[in-house]
């Protein structure tokens, strides 16, 4: 974040999570945190006075929760999961059930019985190796924050209420309240904090309202009227700018909302290169209410169905029933497009009792994914059991998380086939050709490509991890996250090796992390050979416009340029200029590849 001196033109840089440029006067929101500073202690026959408090915070905080939802506008309807959620948070046992046990235990007030349930939630959540998982925290957080209110009195103000055109400045914004925003009157939004793959950002996109999130010091920047240029392509926000950059940004506006325009004509257009070639975009998502919005963009199926949020929201283990059924209504849903499931990507820990394991030093490289599914066999046929009854139900496959080497598929692979055997002896049907594949995000995988090649039916590569693990940087990590480098060209490379051994084995080969999602990313894709690609929804438009701006053997040729390159920052050039060249109408951000939501 940088900012500079003068009363005038002062810039804020942070994350842009929803696109569009906004001129605008600014109305500062007050979404502090309710301080819980006090404990006390109640007598026994209070104890259930004291629980009868905490359970009418809960129902007011779920009757705020329906009333938002019922009142949502209509473009936002398919994201009405979001608050869906939201009350399933409120009914888990981890968060209600816990409180209740400690004001029942250690017969203290509600509000400290809620606070002390929600810190042992958050470290759970800290432990969580995948980044659209671990910042579901700020979920839990809002809830939490709803019933803390209830039970203090105090009152938040109504952003439905605001009567004139205004850009949102706040410390934060929750999903409720990104959902009760008036449209015709609030322009956009920015905040102090927040992240990429938040659902406030979402729903922002949703709305289709510009906003930038984790700009540090908004809200003490920023005075109530101060001018504001808020532009959510770059994350750039200039305070209180002179003409000629109102001018500049008038301009720019303008252009931003004709290329916007002709994007959203042409998404449901195919993905097909100039010289042919259909390269599918498909999407990545976590519920089944996404899928609205997969068909609305224009992707051609799922490429990444990840399924640990049936299993994060349940009080234990889900039943195989509830599974299938899920599972069942996502495949005819995007039928006759195809869907990838993931099998479960978490650790015991996540899980409660009985599978809760020991603390573990470094969960990233700990028991977690298929490793966890091959100890825990039990829980893995299971998911194993609905995904392949869900399956005669639309075109549908399945790939193992993490797998590091050929041992560990063939062990998944024995334990997949013992559960097609038992279907069998059931006389239970299933799709018998359901295609097995695995995710490429661990370097040792990328060096067995060749091998691991020869087993499965498909390799689908998920950058996220495998740039992380690479490159040994915390992409959530402030002081290293600047190394998480897409285009480093070590990266390049190990996704070419995974490449030529699917290319010699046969079989396709699709990327789902979230360089799919990048615009910039995606001539270098094509280039390196990858056959489908996978991604946030919201992103699809983009994507397949700029495969229909170039050509296969253009892509190519840039790749073997590319691939001489020696540092990130070349590769980053090259790709400018040439982007610029054949896809000169494109607005894309300022400082350099923006990483799309997986």
């Amino acid at each position: 974040m940088t900012m500079e001196n003068q009363n005038e033109n002062r810039e804020l840089r942070g994350i842009p999570v929803s696109p569009g440029i906004i001129i605008g006067k600014a109305h500062l929101v007050d979404r502090s945190r309710v301080k819980i500073s006090y404990r006390y202690l109640i007598k026994s026959e209070q104890i259930e006075d004291e629980i009868k408090r905490l359970n009418d915070a809960v129902a007011a905080m779920e009757d705020r929760l329906s009333e938002i939802k019922n009142r949502m506008p209509e473009k936002a309807r398919d994201h009405s999961y979001i608050l869906d959620s939201h009350m399933m948070i409120l009914k888990d046992s981890m968060l209600t059930d816990s409180s209740i046990e400690k004001i029942k235990k250690e017969k203290i007030n509600a509000e400290w019985a809620l606070k002390k349930s929600f810190d042992e939630i958050s470290l759970i959540f800290s432990q969580i190796d995948d980044d659209y998982i671990s910042r579901r925290i700020s979920d839990v957080e809002y809830v939490v924050e709803g019933v803390l209110r209830n039970l203090s009195g105090e009152q938040q103000q109504n952003l439905n209420k605001i009567n004139e055109r205004v850009i949102i400045v706040a410390r934060d914004l929750s999903p409720s309240d990104t959902s009760e925003l008036n449209i015709g009157k609030v322009m956009g939004f920015i905040t102090d904090g927040g992240g990429k793959t938040s659902h406030t950002g979402i729903l922002a996109q949703a709305l289709n309202i510009p906003a930038v999130v984790g700009l540090e010091s908004a809200t003490t920047m920023v005075q109530e009227g101060d001018l504001l240029v808020v532009d959510g392509n770059s994350g750039k926000v200039t305070i209180n700018p002179d003409d000629e950059t109102i001018i500049f940004y008038q301009e720019k506006q303008l252009k931003d909302e004709e290329y916007k325009s002709s994007i959203a004509r042409t998404c449901h257009l195919p993905s097909v290169t100039m010289d042919g070639h259909h390269v599918p975009v498909r999407a990545n998502i976590e519920f089944m209410e996404e899928i609205t919005a997969v068909r609305d963009y224009g992707g051609e199926g799922i490429g990444l169905y990840r399924t640990e949020f049936l299993y994060l929201r349940s009080k234990g283990m889900p039943p195989e029933d509830e599974l299938f059924e899920n599972y069942k209504e996502v495949a005819e849903l995007i039928f006759p497009d195809p869907v990838t499931i993931r099998t479960l990507d978490l650790g015991g820990d996540k899980l409660g009792p009985p599978f809760k394991t020991t603390d573990e030093i470094n969960p990233a490289l700990g028991l977690r994914a298929i490793r966890f599914c091959l100890r825990e066999t039990a829980i893995f046929k299971c998911q194993l059991r609905a995904i392949l009854r869900a399956s005669i139900y639309g075109k549908m496959q399945i790939m193992f998380p993490m797998i590091s080497g050929v041992q560990e598929f063939l062990d998944a692979k024995t334990i997949f086939d013992e559960v097609k055997r038992e279907l069998n002896e059931k006389g239970i049907d299933y799709d018998r050709e359901m295609k097995v594949g695995i995710m490429i995000e661990v370097p040792s995988a990328v060096t067995m490509a060749d091998v691991l090649a020869r087993h499965v039916d498909f390799f689908s590569i998920g950058t996220n991890d495998l740039i992380q693990y690479a490159l040994a940087s915390d992409r959530i990590n402030e002081h290293v996250a600047h190394m998480f480098q897409p285009f480093h060209p070590a990266i390049l490379r190990m996704i070419r090796h995974v490449v030529l051994a699917a290319e010699e084995a046969e079989i396709p080969v699709a990327l789902c992390g979230e360089m799919a999602g990048d615009p910039r990313c995606i001539p270098v894709l094509l280039g390196l050979g990858l056959t489908d690609l996978s991604m946030n929804a919201q992103s699809i438009p983009m994507a397949k416009a700029m495969i229909r701006s170039i050509s296969m053997k253009e892509a190519r040729l840039d790749f073997l340029k590319v691939i001489s390159l020696g540092t990130a920052a070349e590769v980053h050039e090259y790709i400018d200029q040439r982007i610029k060249t054949v896809f000169p109408e494109a607005i894309f951000a300022e400082n350099g590849v923006r990483r799309a939501s997986a």
